[in-house]
């Protein structure tokens, strides 16, 4: 089985690598699980405080126990001021980071607004926040009214030091929030943080073609029955299992990213048939990921630099640091196979290829990341002389026979610049290659 380059290594798809990244897409997930474990730990802290207490009366140390009840009097006032306090303390951060969101997705896309969302930073902090305030009232009903050292059944002490703990590393948390939330602002770091997660989808995707020849006619399709939306991803590692239990060769018909119907041909199914349950390994949304997606990080700063450029923004230097990480991209793609791929049934002793999946084509993606943009930077000439140098980058880095698209665009830009600049010295200098745009 061929690899990628040594430079974007290959990651065999998991079972259950779709639910992770589902779950990631969720801002649900983490608060609830972390408010389950915090409950788990106070009953565990709750124990041991009953235990502490149990030992100190069986050996008779009554005024060890008054002094752990003055002691849990005292972290009582504290823990009361918590509760009241870090509910109030959520809504406004929160309430500030809608803002900030808000305004990022009006001036970057809307798009980015699940890098919020699936940023650890941001679920960790909340996460921890509302268990913060979860754990405070718990540690509240711990308390008791007896003060008589015989009859005290529990002194919730290790509770009142948890919650201090959690105080403590909400305030880091609440550090480290704010600094992840001002870098969701800066379009540096949401450009960046695109980029990453094209790469991370690139590391997942196999590096060699599957010829659709191979596979002969369809003996049956399975076809889609749920609800109409993007097909965001499949479950490869779960259809090659049905393949190979089955005998069959599946082929996915549509690309991820298509917008799929109730009745859309889904899986096309060679040498044999399969039940038709093995459609539920696909999933549909209402948005495109970055799972399986490798065009969607060019849509995005594709989307990102068409803004930039509208006359409302007028912000070509935004543009061109879009197109400094779709050049980045594509110098990645050079020379790469790109197309269908195959999935194989076993890691190693090359195994027998079980399911087929449709790609971006080197031309799709040149495309995708060029077409748009070249259509607005006639009258930015930091844009084009930066989309000249990218454009002449990636000439010297691609065989010959993936120069097509590249040339094509080249042309295009050109014959774009000399029909709308009037003064020739002006098209002279908007058509001058520079990788800085206007170093």
């Amino acid at each position: 089985m061929d690899r990628p380059s040594p430079s974007v290594p290959y990651r065999r798809p998991r079972m259950l690598s779709p639910l992770r990244e589902h779950l990631r897409d969720t801002f649900w997930f983490a608060p609830v699980a972390s408010m389950v474990l915090i409950t788990l730990l106070w009953w565990g802290c709750s124990g041991l405080d009953t235990a502490i207490v149990e030992t100190l009366q069986e050996a008779g140390e009554y005024e060890a126990v008054t002094d752990l009840v003055g002691i849990a009097d005292d972290a009582k006032t504290i823990v009361t001021t918590i509760s009241s306090a870090m509910m109030t303390f959520i809504g406004v951060v929160f309430s500030i980071s809608l803002v900030a969101v808000q305004m990022a997705s009006g001036q970057f896309s809307p798009r980015i607004v699940r890098i919020f969302i699936r940023s650890r930073i941001t679920k960790a902090a909340f996460s921890v926040f509302l268990s913060t305030f979860l754990l405070s009232l718990l540690v509240l009903t711990s308390y008791e009214s007896e003060t008589d050292p015989r009859l005290v059944t529990t002194v919730p002490l290790v509770q009142s030091i948890l919650t201090l703990v959690m105080v403590a590393l909400s305030l880091l948390l609440f550090v480290a929030y704010v600094n992840s939330t001002l870098r969701l602002m800066r379009v540096g770091h949401v450009v960046d943080r695109i980029t990453w997660e094209a790469f991370r989808v690139l590391e997942k995707t196999p590096a060699h073609p599957a010829g659709a020849g191979e596979l002969g006619p369809a003996s049956g399709e399975l076809v889609y029955r749920g609800r109409a939306g993007v097909l965001r991803d499949v479950n490869t590692a779960l259809l090659v299992a049905a393949a190979r239990r089955h005998g069959v060769v599946l082929r996915l018909l549509p690309r991820i990213g298509d917008f799929v119907v109730p009745g859309t041909p889904i899986l096309a199914v060679h040498g044999g048939t399969v039940p038709r349950r093995v459609a539920s390994a696909v999933s549909v949304g209402i948005e495109r990921t970055f799972h399986q997606d490798l065009g969607f990080g060019l849509r995005q700063l594709s989307d990102i630099a068409l803004r930039a450029l509208s006359p409302a923004v007028n912000d070509p230097t935004t543009a061109v640091q879009c197109l400094d990480r779709i050049v980045q991209f594509l110098a990645a793609l050079a020379d790469r196979p790109l197309g269908a791929v195959a999935y194989r049934d076993r890691r190693r002793g090359g195994g027998t290829v079980r399911l087929v999946q449709d790609g971006p084509e080197w031309t799709d993606l040149v495309d995708l990341g060029f077409a748009e943009i070249r259509g607005c930077a006639a009258g930015s000439p930091q844009v084009s002389r930066r989309m000249l140098a990218g454009l002449d980058d990636l000439l010297t880095r691609v065989p010959p026979e993936r120069a097509e698209p590249l040339l094509r665009h080249r042309t295009l830009l050109v014959q774009l610049v000399e029909r709308t600049v009037p003064e020739a010295a002006d098209r002279a200098f908007a058509l001058e290659p520079d990788r800085q745009g206007i170093g």
